[in-house]
């Protein structure tokens, strides 16, 4: 079982426009760092999955100078581009990346494969935060995966737009249609909901960038709970977080 990570991106964000391209650490975006940390993973695949606006023109360059396989289709049906993405590569077991979180647990991410590799029964799989799937949450450490064959399945059941633009919505909100399991997280996590480590603003990104920084100088890939670790010595970073979840809440 080859695993395909597909990142969503796109350029056109309403609050901070171009934000996964912008320099944030030694010269490199979000985008090179996720790159560089995905094909650390053996036996991956990487697919850049992006609009067709002119907007997002510029993600094709990068892809091209990253030499990675490269999708564009809908701006706003999200799961009609994953669908034809992963069929245009032949890519059936996928990893949805969303490429605003550069703290994404390496350590999460090969736990999620050694599970699906062990278990390919199940049509998704990710990671339960309080009872949360992980995707709904704000602190930014984790992927999720799920099947070709299920997101077709999503596509049939449903034409709303909320599901159409939120690729995996539909799964984790109609449990009894599929076969679903969510990994567990750090139980720290239950005393720290005020973690905000996704990127929607120019406060998230700075905050963000600040803490990367600072954890890159002594460990190369950081767990959530070295993050952790850091943010407890480091408490300022929670107040601005903590803000930050008031004002951006889903």
């Amino acid at each position: 079982m080859n695993i395909t990570f597909l990142i969503q991106a796109r350029l056109g964000s309403t609050r901070l426009p171009g934000k996964i391209l912008k320099p944030f650490f030694q010269e490199k975006s979000i985008l090179d760092l996720l790159i560089e940390k995905l094909r650390s993973v053996p036996d991956t695949n990487i697919i850049l999955a992006t609009s067709t606006s002119s907007t997002d023109n510029q993600l094709e360059v990068f892809a091209k100078d990253k030499n990675i396989d490269l999708f564009r289709g809908s701006e706003s049906d999200v799961l009609e581009r994953f669908i034809k993405a992963a069929e245009q590569f032949k890519a059936k077991q996928l990893i949805r990346v969303c490429s605003d979180n550069p703290f994404l647990e390496l350590k999460s991410i090969k736990e999620l494969i050694l599970y699906v590799k062990e278990n390919p029964e199940y049509d998704y799989v990710s990671f339960n935060v309080n009872g949360t799937p992980s995707i709904k949450t704000h602190y930014g450490f984790w992927t999720e995966y799920v099947t070709l064959d299920t997101l077709h399945k999503v596509s049939n059941f449903t034409n709303e737009p909320l599901y159409h633009e939120h690729v995996t919505n539909y799964i984790y909100t109609h449990p009894e249609k599929f076969k679903i399991k969510l990994l567990e997280t750090s139980k720290e996590l239950i005393k720290h909901n005020n973690i905000r480590l996704t990127i929607d603003t120019e406060t998230d990104f700075q905050n963000a960038q600040t803490i990367y920084k600072e954890l890159k100088r002594t460990i190369n890939y950081p767990t959530i709970d070295d993050i952790i670790n850091y943010l407890d010595n480091h408490p300022q970073y929670y107040q601005i977080m903590k803000q930050e979840i008031s004002k951006n809440s889903k």
